[in-house]
């Protein structure tokens, strides 16, 4: 790792980027702390593979981590005492 940028992404459902995951696969998951989403993305960071939750789904995300053995992905909310657990598809 010799500090080289390999890519950018940007996506109009992304403001705010606060908490990144890369799971197992190599994809990265990224809260939109403003937009109120969380997104993934491709092992390459270029495209959008889906949006996981919106703004009808959680309000200000901060942290997300995924648990490959379980098939879950977690999600912690600012400004709330709850987490929000996803089981994935």
């Amino acid at each position: 790792m010799d500090g080289n940028l390999i890519s950018t992404f940007t996506d109009t459902q992304l403001q705010q980027p606060w908490g990144v995951h890369v799971t197992n696969e190599g994809q990265v998951l990224v809260c939109g702390s403003s937009s109120n989403t969380v997104i993934q993305v491709d092992r390459e960071g270029r495209k959008k593979l889906a949006t996981l939750l919106s703004r009808k789904d959680v309000r200000r995300p901060l942290s997300v981590c995924s648990y490959d053995n379980i098939d879950q992905i977690t999600v912690g909310l600012d400004l709330n005492n709850k987490i929000i657990v996803l089981e994935r598809q």
